[in-house]
């Protein structure tokens, strides 16, 4: 079965390897002329983590990556909410990481070209279209150097090229630009000494608008030296009224040190972060509304393409791992490529249109919203039933992750005979 796949991102590089171990040799179109290091943190849960290291990464994510062991969230003076222990400190058998998500796009393209081939991705060719018949479909490509069209024939088109989808776009052609809620990241990375015990995650304030972030993403291991940190730190604009310059605003020092001059976080210099952040870039949140359908006949959609989601929880990167993976079992257990996307559509769809719908109520970061309107900390049974609700809903509790299948395409698998899922 021949698979392209739209996106050299995250979700187009991790669905590329797990078809790969699942017997298929894709193809990966990537609009960008070249893949570059680019971007600031991301997290992955144990989750994600779980199916990369069944991909055969764990010993590369180790290498880039950092384990965090603890989430703590703070109040606007640097108080502690709530806290709880991520990754094994939870007991999970895979760990959380923290990394640069530049970093970890250069390790999965690595991977990939060294497992499918250096021409396995093929970069500067810009989806247009795609038309299908009963025996495949033909994806339209443009050259961005040549200028000329480039046809690609394949039995499955897989859109896993971000919330702006060149594919979603073509499946529903009247849907518009994404949602906004009026609140706006300023994201960054500085090195600067280690926030608290320097392997925690910190999320401070209360309501979206109202938050900041820090957690380290790359650093010596020694406790004298210093850590490289990702920050964010969201502020409102009325959603009708962007701030100028759009998407993407590089944000300037001054601006940054007065928009974090109303915190007092004792465990952080917020002078040194601002004045030390190589480019503060400002982003807005948004999402898209959850689709009641994803695959098309022979075409389906993943990742951000399928489920952009506001930033809460850790959870978007994570669920477009788990997307690939499922998206691999469900193609090399049927020779029918409709009824494989179809049961990847109802296996996959209606878990991850309610963590979509779950982050515009704040997700898990309910525990400092509540918080904040309380006066004060939650009780812990209140904390503890928003933070396992929320796992919940996403398959990700302790048990779910040790204990589910693997999604590990086997001998019995590929010859249809392991019983169906879903």
């Amino acid at each position: 079965m021949r698979v392209t796949v739209v996106g050299g991102g995250i979700a187009g590089l991790t669905c590329a390897l797990s078809l790969h171990a699942a017997g298929f040799a894709p193809r990966v179109y990537e609009a960008a002329r070249t893949v570059e290091a680019v971007g600031v943190g991301i997290n992955l849960l144990p989750h994600a983590v779980r199916e990369l290291s069944e991909l055969g990464l764990d010993g590369e994510l180790a290498s880039v990556a950092l384990p965090p062991h603890l989430l703590s969230y703070r109040d606007r003076a640097g108080r502690t909410v709530w806290e709880e222990p991520l990754g094994r400190a939870a007991g999970y058998h895979w760990p959380q990481y923290s990394v640069h998500r530049g970093r970890l796009q250069m390790l999965l393209l690595a991977a990939v070209r060294e497992r499918l081939g250096p021409d396995s991705v093929r970069t500067g060719l810009r989806f247009r279209s795609f038309e299908q018949s009963a025996g495949g479909v033909r994806a339209q490509f443009l050259d961005r150097s040549s200028g000329r069209p480039v046809v690609d024939d394949a039995d499955v088109l897989v859109g896993a090229d971000g919330i702006d989808s060149a594919v979603r776009s073509r499946l529903y052609p009247d849907e518009g630009l994404p949602n906004g809620n009026g609140v706006h990241m300023w994201r960054g990375v500085a090195q600067l000494p280690h926030v608290l015990d320097g392997r925690s995650i910190v999320v401070a304030g209360g309501t979206p608008g109202a938050k900041f972030v820090a957690y380290p993403i790359e650093d010596t291991a020694t406790a004298s030296a210093d850590a490289l940190v990702n920050w964010v730190l969201e502020v409102r604009h009325g959603p009708s009224a962007p701030p100028a310059g759009g998407p993407g605003r590089r944000v300037t020092a001054a601006e940054a040190r007065a928009g974090l001059s109303s915190w007092d976080l004792p465990w952080i210099d917020l002078t040194a972060l601002a004045e030390r952040s190589s480019a503060i870039v400002e982003y807005p949140m948004i999402d898209r509304d959850p689709l009641p359908r994803w695959s098309f006949g022979r075409v389906t959609l993943l990742g951000d393409a399928a489920h952009p989601m506001f930033p809460m929880g850790m959870n978007g990167g994570s669920q477009s791992v788990v997307d690939g993976r499922v998206l691999a079992w469900c193609l090399a257990r049927d020779d029918d490529a409709v009824a494989a996307l179809n049961r990847y559509d109802r296996m996959r769809r209606p878990t991850v249109n309610a963590i979509v719908l779950a982050n515009r109520d704040s997700g898990p970061e309910e525990t400092i919203a509540r918080a904040e309107e309380h006066g004060g900390a939650l009780p812990v049974g209140e904390a503890e039933q928003i933070a396992a609700r929320y796992k919940q809903l996403g398959g990700a509790t302790v048990t779910q992750v040790n204990t589910h299948p693997s999604w590990t395409v086997t001998p019995a698998i590929a010859a249809g005979q392991e019983p169906l899922r879903g």
